[in-house]
C-alpha cells in the first residue's frame, strides 16, 4: 500500500467536490441524469483514486468494493423497484469484498463492546425495520447479515480508518432503512436523507484512504 500523493489527490479532491455538490444539491432532489452523475461521482473518483496505484492484495479488494459502491449509488439513484434492489446487490457485493479485505488485514478477535454495539444494531435492523419492508423483506434481511459481517471484520483491523468508516457504513444503512421503510414524508424524513450522506460518504472516503497505506 502506498501513501497518498500527488498523483491520487486530484481523485480524492474531486471525490469531495461532488460529495460536497450531492449534499448541497440533490440528497432531498428528485432523480435526474445529473443528480445520478454527481453522486456515482463522489465514489467513483475514489475508486480511481485507488486504481492508479495499481493496488494488489486487501488494496485491491477495497478497489473493487468501491467500484461496487459507486455501481450501488447509480442504481439507488434511479426510480423504481428494479434500480434499488440492483443497487442492493451491488452494494451487498461491495460489503463482501470489503469484509475479505478485513478479514486478510485482520489480527485478533473484534472488540468485544463494539462488536455488541453492531450485533445489537443489526438485531434491531432485522426485528424493526424488515417487516416492514414489504415484499423487499428477505432482501434487506440479507442485506443486514452481510454488512454486520462487513463491520465484524473490520473490528479485528488495527486501522482506525477501516473501522471507523465500517461503522459509519452500517450507521447511514440503518438511517436509510429507517428513511425508506419507517419514517412518514416530511422533515424527520428529509432529516434522515441528509444524515445518510453525511455518514455514507466519509465513510467510503475513509475506506479509500485506508487502502492507500
Amino acid at each position: 500500500m502506498v501513501a497518498l500523493t500527488f498523483v491520487t489527490l486530484p481523485f480524492f479532491c474531486a471525490a469531495f467536490a461532488l460529495a460536497l455538490w450531492q449534499g448541497a444539491s440533490f440528497v432531498a432532489a428528485p432523480p435526474s441524469w445529473r443528480k445520478s452523475l454527481v453522486k456515482t461521482g463522489a465514489v467513483a473518483a475514489l475508486a480511481a483514486g485507488v486504481a492508479v496505484v495499481a493496488p494488489a492484495g486487501p488494496a485491491a479488494l477495497i478497489l473493487w468494493g468501491l467500484v461496487a459502491g459507486s455501481a450501488g449509488d447509480f442504481a439507488l439513484s434511479r426510480p423504481g423497484q428494479a434500480a434499488f434492489l440492483s443497487g442492493m446487490a451491488a452494494f451487498a457485493l461491495g460489503h463482501l469484498a470489503y469484509a475479505a479485505a478485513f478479514f486478510a488485514l485482520g489480527t485478533g478477535g473484534p472488540a468485544l463492546y463494539p462488536a455488541v454495539t453492531a450485533t445489537a444494531l443489526a438485531l434491531c435492523a432485522l426485528l424493526c425495520i424488515a417487516p416492514r419492508a414489504g415484499a423487499l423483506g428477505w432482501p434487506v434481511r440479507a442485506y443486514i447479515g452481510v454488512i454486520w459481517v462487513m463491520v465484524i471484520a473490520a473490528l479485528r483491523v488495527p486501522d482506525l480508518r477501516l473501522v471507523t468508516g465500517a461503522a459509519l457504513f452500517m450507521t447511514s444503512d440503518f438511517l436509510l432503512a429507517l428513511e425508506l421503510f419507517v419514517l412518514p414524508e416530511g422533515r424527520t424524513r428529509r432529516l434522515a436523507a441528509f444524515a445518510v450522506w453525511a455518514l455514507y460518504w466519509p465513510a467510503q472516503a475513509l475506506i479509500a484512504l485506508a487502502a492507500l497505506g
